[in-house]
């Protein structure tokens, strides 16, 4: 965009001496056959007095637009400035060419790419070094063998004249300079394939991890994730900046954090978290892939879709006095329901973050007693010891986040691991590439204009390349892989576990949707709206009943569903079959049941495909009921 210049008398000349020639020279000139040749060099002179009158500040010969002093092109059609004096009017001070600085090809050449993983300033920073010093090798090499050819490098100069240059000096090094330069093409080509054998190693070494944040409303969860990737340089001082000065006019200056990731408008009005957010960062093991989820019972749906993805969880617990007890409390607490959410859908390792440790003056006492009441509870959903990892953290405070603990008194009784440390300890999952392509869809994005639609979603099996056949089931329309993008960087392939974003072509939009899957055209997934299931029943108020209207969760699709037989009840220890056809399913009851659902879905035996298996029932905003498709019936 061009550069606005202020014309203002702050830069040192009046108005006479903005045209400080003589007219009569301008126009001397007879009509009795006085050449024009004459005539053109003085206006040039005068042009040139004028134009360096304007100190910081040259006009482009050709669209006569003024550019800023240190740009050597013009910034509107690109041609090269006239020589000009630097900082001085006087207009016998010359000023060598840098030759030193590395040129956009330079740094391409020398294998430098941009990256999202690490902190950008520090990226930079490195990448620009490796070139600079890299090519300082170079051209030292090159301006060895010359001289010992016997001749030197020519040095262009920026001056009111031609550039100058010996002509003997360049007949005599244009051979030496060809070969040198030959060689330092050949030099970056390696340095550049290097760079990139390395890079992509790195990567190979770091295993993708999907990080769900939970946990009840307030705890911090947001504040949680937008410290992290602050600390880990993810978030610039100009958009922290920005989001504390906007959270200071609206009153709520400790939200700085959690805008880092809940960026609309309602969020930001409403103080909670909406939508699921994404964000990526790197440890010592992992690629992490961190997935903050809303806390508030309303958008416990969006939750669902979140931990549906994940592979661990992290279980965010407010240490304030009845915070606590608000988020564990039966009857709305969605510390409870959070953490029977992901256990259902397959997440078994745990790190539960008590957060807001500084408002209660890092009490151990009070830790204590959290981890208590807490894991025992969390024993009866199924967490065993070993996989839960118990961190005191404050978020607001920076404590134990990415360090250890900085505050005497909490120092004096906590040396265990911080909550980055504790994410490298959790075991890397095994991920199943050998069974046929399987990825539930859990957002799309049309483009009406290119003609082409975006899916999103986690690989759980298989893996998937540009140019493949895909099916989009319940539709059964085939499409074709366009491009990928894998954590917002532009890939060719994708394996089971990543978080993809697949660009389809030859499909139209309508005939794509959030909660359909893709899928092996060889392969489709069962459709069905008639299912057979294994629930087990939560604390519930409501008996239910044959004929009861249910929200039906299977990974991100929802619909209506009616309760069509009960057909048995379990033992919860043995799993064998005590009473056949019971009239009602109280609390805390298994149960074999069937249901129809109002639309058919995509869903699989749990036996074939866990994550098309593992199923959760709602009403009137609460879970229910959670359950395992034990068969998949006929449609009805």
């Amino acid at each position: 965009m061009p550069r606005k210049v202020n014309y203002s008398t702050g830069y040192g000349y009046d108005d006479d001496d903005y045209y400080n020639y003589d007219d009569d020279d301008y126009y001397n000139y007879e009509d009795d056959g006085h050449d024009y040749a004459e005539e053109t060099e003085v206006v040039s002179k005068a042009k040139v007095k004028r134009e360096t009158s304007k100190l910081g500040v040259w006009r482009c010969p050709i669209c006569t637009f003024d550019n800023e002093e240190s740009m050597s092109a013009c910034d509107i059609c690109g041609v090269l400035r006239n020589p000009l004096v630097k900082g001085s009017r006087d207009s016998s001070t010359k000023e060598p060419f840098k030759f030193d600085t590395p040129s956009l090809d330079d740094m391409v050449s020398g294998g430098i790419h941009s990256s999202r993983v690490g902190s950008k300033a520090t990226s930079n920073k490195i990448l620009q070094s490796n070139a600079s010093s890299g090519k300082d090798e170079m051209m030292t090499g090159a301006k060895a063998e010359l001289i010992a050819g016997g001749s030197s490098i020519p040095i262009a100069k920026f001056g009111p004249n031609e550039i100058k240059q010996s002509a003997s000096s360049q007949n005599s090094s244009k051979q030496g300079l060809s070969k040198s330069m030959k060689n330092l093409s050949v030099s970056s080509k390696s340095q550049s394939t290097e760079k990139g054998s390395i890079h992509d190693n790195v990567e190979d070494k770091l295993s993708q991890l999907n990080l769900a944040v939970v946990g009840h409303v307030d705890s911090g969860k947001s504040t949680l994730s937008g410290r992290l990737l602050h600390m880990l340089g993810h978030i610039s001082r100009k958009d922290m900046h920005k989001n504390e000065k906007e959270a200071k006019q609206l009153g709520k200056g400790s939200f700085a954090y959690a805008w880092a990731l809940d960026e609309s408008a309602e969020e930001r009005e409403r103080g909670i978290t909406m939508n699921v957010a994404v964000a990526f960062f790197n440890t010592k093991n992992y690629h992490v892939v961190l997935l903050d989820s809303p806390g508030h019972r309303d958008f416990v749906p969006n939750m669902i879709s979140g931990a549906t993805q994940a592979d661990a969880a992290i279980l965010v617990v407010d240490a304030s006095m009845g915070a606590f007890e608000a988020g564990i409390d039966a009857s709305g607490g969605q510390t409870r329901e959070h953490a029977l959410l992901i256990k259902s859908f397959g997440v078994d390792q745990i790190i539960v973050a008590v957060n807001k440790m500084d408002s209660v003056q890092y009490s151990k006492e009070r830790f204590d007693a959290i981890k208590k009441q807490l894991g025992t509870f969390l024993r009866t959903c199924k967490f065993k010891d070993s996989s839960i990892v118990w961190i005191p953290i404050s978020a607001m405070e920076n404590q134990n986040l990415f360090t250890g603990p900085s505050d005497a008194l909490f120092l004096s009784w906590f040396q265990g691991p911080s909550l980055v440390d504790a994410i490298d300890s959790l075991q890397p999952l095994v991920r199943d590439y050998s069974k046929p392509l399987l990825m539930p869809i859990c957002d799309i994005v049309k483009s009406q204009s290119q003609g082409h639609v975006s899916v999103c979603g986690k690989l759980e099996t298989g893996s998937l390349q540009t140019g493949f056949k895909v099916l989009v089931m319940p539709t059964r329309e085939i499409a074709t892989v366009r491009s990928l993008e894998r954590n917002l960087q532009v890939c060719r392939s994708a394996k089971a576990g990543d978080n993809v974003t697949v660009n389809l072509q030859g499909i139209d939009g309508n005939r794509v949707m959030a909660g359909g899957v893709l899928c092996d055209i060889d392969y489709p997934v069962p459709v069905t709206n008639h299912l057979e299931l294994k629930v087990v029943t939560l604390d519930i108020s409501t008996p239910v009943l044959v004929g009861s209207q249910l929200e039906f969760h299977v990974h991100h699709a929802k619909v209506a569903a009616k309760v069509v037989k009960l057909l048995s009840l379990l033992d919860p220890k043995t799993g064998k079959e005590t009473k056949k056809s019971p009239r009602c399913l109280l609390s805390k009851q298994n149960a074999i049941i069937e249901v129809a659902l109002q639309l058919p879905v995509c869903v699989d035996e749990y036996a074939n495909c866990k994550s098309l298996g593992r199923v959760s029932f709602r009403v009137l905003g609460r879970t229910i009921a959670l359950g395992l498709v034990t068969k998949v019936l006929e449609q009805m």
